[in-house]
This record gives structure tokens, sequence and C-alpha cells, in this order.
């Protein structure tokens, strides 16, 4: 060790060993840094940083190795071979390279320690060979153990050194494995030349020049500076382009692509961070869930792509409006959320007004003005929800509220008037679960001729049996199975039950089956209706569709076509719940029904006004005149009955004549008169479940 330190202190220059060691610490930064870029890059990119690390070791350890050799003071003339000077510098390279590869082989955990340990031979190779290329005018003598030391020591530290930075990516790790590159090259070094003792020969004063072999071995320390630094600024531009890249994907990431604003995922980052500031006694916050009114239509009547403009110029008023204080994002669609700070509930309706304001304002979209309405619902955190399902889930039964709301369209969240929401929205979500596990099924309710008795037809009515709420009524689940649009797949298995249950029976009767005004958005009704017959046998004479007038306002020429078309099928076709609502006569003249159906409201009060009477004979009288026949619905006394049979009424339905009931009770009841061939009956003595409910869509 002595002799070492000797060597360093007595028989070297120390300026020219201090930009040894300059270049020996900036380089081996340099290359734990490549190094470690190469295990984290794929396999073909591995290859290229391996190969910049294995540039930048080979040439900063070989300018270390000739410029602390050029600062060695052998007290005799000396030169260099270039040849083996050269061959040098490539063992130096070559043996890096394969080193660093071996090194960074994925899952063998021995990798980066054998990988440095040939990086380690490797440089001390180049070391002697370097030193074979050092000749000086005198004897040179080895000694072995020294050289033994020397290789041993630069194998041992460059191992620990590629091992210990492919287990540790913290700064200190790093600095810790430039530590040990740098004193596995320098103790290999010294220790190498402390074996190394030249006995001087003068034969020629002229043979090496001083001055110019220091100003060789700083030309040595620049370029390899130079080419260092040249890595390493390919590692940086590297990283500052990963950087861009990754914050460009974050944003992409976070971001809505067509508003700018925040998306749902970066929504539910935030809402988590707040809901866990305020847990941590911060600020309370609220909740504003916001819902574009009428926008559906910018949408339908000038095109996707003006609704899309419509809502960048809506997004562009909330982030003019935003002061800094709220997180506004885009979850979808015409739907937005916000997150603001919460002082009292008075200025935070204030400003919910001003925002409401903004975007009530027209603007333009190709030289035409248009306009959005917009519905809040508020739920404040943690007054109104303790967790973040729950406060997001308060916040849209506010905003249905407020949806539904006529004058005021901003409400708060309140548990009393929100329960009621609530409860429907498990139940349109139990009814969805009620169609996957068979809860639902179709009675039947006969239909007579109330001049004889006799049966003809039945109309198919939906029931549910719930699992521990027993049977619900229609009225309650068939308006959130329109609500959810689950009508359409509701009427579609209504109606394909109904025709397989009496296709394959052979009786000549009529089965009547509501649609809802839902179905008629089916972008091909009539195909569907079509297809069901073909699959299931049912004769189109046999089968009755029924529908309210409601279905035909709102899109009345687009109904009526699908109408024609299904009746030319040869299916008949019922107008239900006449003398409520419209009952437009236009809508008899524009289409030539098979039957109306007149409400059940007026049978309730026939036996007791004179009004009511008088309006089901006007009725009645129109249905003659226009040659359509008329079915009363309600019917539960035999006087109602009596009265009908008196003013001429065609057909009727009621408790009176029978309640519903599965198909298998009414079949049972028809068998037990010994009149499955025959139906000329009536069926009062049948008694299903509750009674003349609502069908599938009434």
């Amino acid at each position: 060790m002595i002799s070492v330190i000797n060597c360093i202190t007595n028989q070297h220059n120390i300026w020219l060993v201090l930009v040894a060691a300059i270049v020996c610490v900036s380089g081996s930064w340099a290359v734990i840094r490549l190094h470690l870029r190469g295990r984290s890059a794929s396999s073909s990119e591995a290859l290229g940083w391996q190969f910049l690390a294995a540039t930048a070791a080979g040439a900063s350890i070989w300018a270390t190795h000739f410029i602390a050799i050029i600062a060695y003071q052998a007290g005799t003339p000396v030169t260099f071979d270039p040849v083996l000077t050269i061959i040098s510098l490539l063992v130096a390279m070559v043996g890096s390279y394969c080193g660093f590869i071996v090194a960074g082989m994925p899952r063998i955990s021995w990798a980066p320690a054998a990988g440095g340990a040939i990086v380690g031979l490797s440089v001390a190779i180049m070391h002697y060979t370097g030193m074979l290329a050092y000749i000086a005018q005198g004897t040179i003598d080895w000694n072995t153990n020294y050289i033994v030391v020397s290789v041993l020591l630069a194998v041992v530290f460059t191992a620990l050194a590629i091992h210990v930075s492919s287990r540790q990516y913290r700064i200190d790790g790093k600095l810790a494995a430039v530590g040990l590159l740098t004193i596995a090259i320098v103790s290999l070094h010294f220790t190498g030349m402390t074996a190394f003792k030249i006995t001087p020969v003068v034969i020629d004063d002229g043979y090496s020049n001083p001055a110019a072999m220091q100003a060789m071995a700083l030309a040595i320390a620049l370029v390899s500076l130079i080419i260092v630094g040249s890595v390493l600024a390919s590692y940086l531009i590297d990283s500052q382009t990963r950087t861009q890249t990754l914050n460009q994907l974050k944003r992409m990431a976070l971001s809505d692509s067509l508003t700018g604003l925040a998306n749902r995922a970066s929504y539910r980052d935030h809402l988590a961070a707040r809901i866990q500031l305020a847990d941590n006694g911060g600020q309370r916050f609220a909740l504003a869930a916001i819902d574009l009114d009428r926008f559906k239509e910018i949408n339908d009547l000038r095109g996707h792509s003006a609704g899309d403009e419509a809502l960048k110029m809506l997004a562009e008023r909330m982030r003019h409006f935003n002061d800094g204080s709220l997180f506004i994002a885009r979850i979808g669609g015409d739907e937005f959320s916000m997150i603001m700070p919460v002082v009292d509930r008075s200025s935070l309706r204030k400003t919910l007004m001003r925002l409401r304001a903004e975007l009530l304002k027209p603007f333009d979209i190709d030289s035409v003005e248009l306009s959005v309405g917009a519905s809040i619902g508020v739920c404040i955190y943690p007054d109104d929800a303790q967790e973040s399902e729950a406060l997001i889930n308060n916040t849209d039964l506010a905003l249905y509220r407020a949806k539904t709301e006529i004058i005021d369209k901003i409400c708060f969240f309140d548990n009393v008037m929100d329960e009621a929401v609530r409860s429907r929205r498990e139940l349109a979500a139990e009814l969805r679960q009620a169609m996957e596990s068979n809860q639902l099924e179709v009675f039947y309710q006969v239909q007579t001729s109330v001049s004889d008795s006799t049966i003809t037809g039945y109309e198919a009515l939906l029931r549910w049996c719930h699992p521990q709420r027993g049977y619900i009524p229609p009225s309650e689940f068939i308006p959130l199975a329109e609500e959810s649009g689950l009508i359409l797949q509701l009427g579609e298995w209504v109606l394909r039950t109904a025709c397989t249950q009496f296709a394959g029976l052979g009786m000549d009767v009529r089965i009547a089956v509501n649609l809802s005004p839902i179905q008629f958005l089916h972008p091909n009704l009539p195909g569907l209706v079509a297809d069901i017959l073909g699959e299931t046998g049912m004769k189109a004479a046999n089968l009755e569709l029924e529908l309210t007038e409601s279905a035909i306002i709102h899109d009345k020429e687009r109904t009526l076509a699908q109408l024609q078309e299904i009746r030319k099928l040869g299916i008949t076709i019922a107008l239900d719940d006449f003398g409520t609502g419209y009952s437009s006569l236009d809508t008899l003249r524009a289409f030539p029904f098979d039957k109306i159906k007149l409400d059940r409201t007026f049978m309730d009060e026939v036996e007791t006004s004179e009004q009511a009477r008088s309006i089901i004979r006007a009725v009645l009288a129109l249905g003659r005149s226009l040659e359509i026949p008329v079915l009363a619905e309600g019917i539960e006394t035999s006087d109602q009955l009596a009265i009908l049979h008196a003013e001429g009424c065609d057909t009727a339905q009621g408790y009176f004549l029978g309640r519903p009931a599965p198909l298998a009770n009414i079949l049972a009841a028809l068998r037990e008169k010994s009149q499955v061939d025959e139906l000329g009956i009536g069926v009062k003595e049948l008694n299903g479940d509750e009674g003349d409910g609502a069908s599938v869509a009434a």
C-alpha cells in the first residue's frame, strides 16, 4: 500500500493525475447512466444504449490510463507504440460492450456481476496492453504479485459497481456505483504502475519531449471528455424527449380529446385527492353534476359535427369562468362534473347560477343561432356523503331531480326528496336482473263479445314477481323500463312469448300485445314483428298490436309509416286508452285502426254519471260511423256490462269477465268445461293474479 501511495505522490505529475481523475469520474458517471438506460430499454434499443455505454467506458478509461501514464515520471526518455496504443483502446471498448451486454441480460440475478467482471477484465487487459505500448530507454521489471492484485481489484470493484447500479436506481445507488467504478480504474492503474519498475539507460536525450507529452495528455483528456460529453448528450436528449412524450401522453390520458377539459380518469383521481384532503382536516367541497338540456336536438337536427362544436364552445366558457378554484371535467357525452370549494350554500348557489347563465347564452354555428339548457345537481362533502361512491350517487340523484324541475334547475341533494329517486333506480336495476333470472311472466286477460259472451281474444299482460317484494304493479316498473330503454327488450320478449305460447295451440283466437311509444324508435320494428311471426309460426291474423296515441304524437309520420308496414303483414292495429290524453279525431282520420279501446276510467262512473254514459255513447257512435269496433275496458259489474249491451258496444274486458291469469290456468279451466275446441264460452270463473293492470306498455 505504501508503494502505491509513493507511486502516486513521488513518481507522477500531480496536475496530470487530477486531469485523469476528472476524466475518470465524469466518464464513470456517464457509463453508469447509459448502462442503466440500456437495461430499461427494449432488446433492440438496449444494444444501442449499451454500445454508447461501452464507447464512453472505453474512451474515458483509456484516456484516464494514458493521461496517468504520461503523468508517470520514468526518469528516462519514453515514447509509445501507436499500434498497441490503438489496440488497447479497441480492447477497452469491445470488452466493455461484451460485459454490458451480459450485465443487461434480464431475469438472471448474477448477470450484472458477471458482466461487470468482464468489463473489469477488459479494463485490466487494456491497461497492460497500453503498458506494452510504453517504450522507455532502460530495462523494465514487473512485480507479478502487484499485477495479480491489480487485475483482481479491477474485476472485483467493476463487478460490484455494475451489480450495485442494477439494484439501486435511486441517486445514492448511482453515486455508489460511480464511486466503485472509479476505485476499480484508479486501483488498477496505480497498483499496476507499482508493479512496473524502470532502470534508466539514457541513450538519446532527445528521445522524448516532456512538454509535448503533457500537451498530448491534455489533448487526450479533451478528446475523451468530448466523446463522453457527446454520448451523455444523446442520453440527455433522449431523456428529455421521453419526458416530453410521457408528459404529452399523460395530458392525453387525463384530458378529454374534444374539449381539452379533464376527463373521467382525471376527475376520479382529483376527487379522491380532495376527499383525502378533506378527511385530513382540509376544506369541505361540493361536487356538481352538469347535464346539458336540449343538446340532443343539436345533434339530431344539425349533425354530430355541430354537436362537437357546441361542446367545445361550452367547454371554453367553463374554462374562462374558472377562476382557478374550480376543477371541471367532461365525463361523457353532454355531462360535466365540477369540484368546487364551499363557504356556504348561498354563495355556492350564486356561483352555479352565474355558470349556468354563461352556458345558456346563445352561440352561432354555421350562421345559425343555437342554445342549450343546463340542469345541475349538487352534493357537499362530507355533509351529504362520507365516501366517494355515495358522493357521486347522491350528486346524480340531485341532478335527476333538477332535470325534472321546470323552474329551479339547480338542486342540492336532499335525503328525503331524493330517496324516491334512489328507490326507482334500485328497482330499475332489479328489473334488469329480473329479465336475466326469469322473474317475468306473461298473463292473459280474456276479451269477450258483449252480445253473446263468446271469447274474441286475450290481451297479453306482463307480470313481475319479485323474490322479496312479491308482484310489482306494471304501473311502477313499466315507466322505469321506458326511462332506461329496457322497454325495447321487454316489449320484444312479451311479443315473442305470447306468439310462441299461442302458435302451437291451434286456437283461432286473437292475442293483443301492447306496444310502448319507445318501441317505435326501433330501427326496424316491422321487420322485428315479421321475424317473430316467422320464428314462432304465429298467424298474423291472430295477432293484434295495441298502441296509445302518445306513440304517434312524437313522430307521427314515421310511426304511421311503420304501422302501415305492420298492417301489410296481416296484423290488426288497435288504438288503446281512447278518451284520455290527446284523443285527436285527426289520428283516427290519418290511420284506419281496426279497433278502438275505450279507457276504463269511463266505466268507473258509468253507473252513476250520465255524462260518462253520454261519452261512451258518443264514442260508440263514432266507431259505428267509422266502421271501427269498440272494446270497453274495466268491466267489473254486471250492471256495467248491461249498460254496454244496451248502448251497442262490441266487446269488453275486465275483472267481471275474467282476471288476468297464466296460460296454463286458462287452458286448465277450458279443459274442465270440455270446451278447448269451442271458444263460445265465458271465462268469468278464471282467477289469476291481480287484475286489469297495465300491459307491457300501459
